[in-house]
């Protein structure tokens, strides 16, 4: 996924959140682990996703990321996921901010300066005083130590994917640090959003997440858009095509035949909301289960270059 963003506008990417204890415990000669470290010269600079519990291990995780050949540590303190908050990891180091700052410490000092460290935060647990100064307690911590930017999603980790982000908070985020690098995360589903959020919250850039799931077009779509302020059409069903059986053939390479077909699911899901008969579509893509099932579905559903949909923003509620 990272690859099909870079070659369709992505200026810079990050992989899927790794623990620290997975990563220090890691064998990356065995078969079934070398995509977590897979990293192409094509796709550079690339950031390794950290997420954890101690510090100690943070630390450590980060520098086995380093010697994976990443270009930039990302530390994770926004995953809203009940399950990673049951294990003090995520967007539960928001409570904490004394541990944060430790983690945030000890991750820059273990690995060389030359990489630099960024930190992924919601703008707090909840909506409480107290999780508002544990949040500025940490960014402007975080900012001291060293990191060279921070992103910031509008939501709370209590609110997890459900309401609106709440892009007045960056504004006010963006208007404290005005020297500082802050990525603007939340609601970018479409190009209009990604430069609506710049040009409302004055943010220096934004990092779009569930929105380019199915949908790598948003970047170069956002690109043109601001160029040339006219937003290209859609792609259409043979671009669609095109782009998922690369899609899959990039995948296969790395997770083989067999369990690409079901990984593949997901993305295949989100790609068909790009297709004029998107919920038909959408009902054979979740039966694949291999890649002659997906060539089935692509000769069935994209034989005519009809033209594509703008993906609906209904598709991430």
């Amino acid at each position: 996924m990272r690859l099909i963003a870079r070659r369709h506008g992505a200026t810079y990417g990050i992989c899927e959140v790794m623990l620290d204890k997975f990563l220090v415990d890691l064998n990356p000669r065995r078969q079934k682990n070398k995509h977590y470290l897979h990293i192409t010269d094509e796709e550079r600079p690339v950031g390794g996703q950290l997420m954890g519990t101690e510090p100690e291990q943070f630390a450590a995780g980060a520098v086995k990321l380093v010697e994976a050949g990443f270009d930039v540590i990302d530390i994770n303190f926004g995953c809203p996921v009940k399950k990673v908050l049951g294990r003090c990891r995520g967007g539960f180091h928001l409570s904490q901010p004394d541990v944060a700052l430790d983690i945030i410490q000890r991750t820059r000092k273990a690995v060389p300066s030359a990489i630099p460290v960024t930190v992924k935060m919601r703008r707090g647990i909840d909506d409480t005083e107290d999780s508002r100064d544990h949040f500025f307690k940490i960014i402007d911590g975080a900012f001291d130590i060293g990191v060279a930017a921070v992103t910031v999603h509008g939501r709370t980790v209590k609110q997890r994917y459900n309401g609106p982000s709440r892009w007045e908070f960056l504004t006010e985020v963006k208007q404290r640090f005005p020297d500082r690098v802050i990525l603007g995360s939340g609601d970018l589903f479409a190009a209009n959003d990604c430069l609506d959020m710049i040009a409302q919250t004055g943010v220096d850039g934004v990092t779009v997440a569930r929105g380019c799931i199915g949908n790598p077009w948003i970047f170069q779509q956002t690109k043109a858009l601001a160029k040339t302020g006219t937003l290209p059409p859609p792609p259409s069903l043979f671009e669609q095509r095109k782009i998922i059986t690369k899609h899959f053939d990039l995948a296969a390479q790395l997770y083989g035949e067999e369990r690409t077909a079901m990984v593949m699911r997901k993305s295949c899901i989100k790609y068909s909301a790009l297709h004029p008969e998107h919920s038909l579509v959408r009902a054979d893509f979740t039966k694949i289960k291999s890649r002659e099932d997906l060539q089935k579905v692509l000769r069935d559903w994209y034989a005519q270059d009809l033209d594509g949909c703008y993906l609906p923003r209904s598709i991430h509620v």
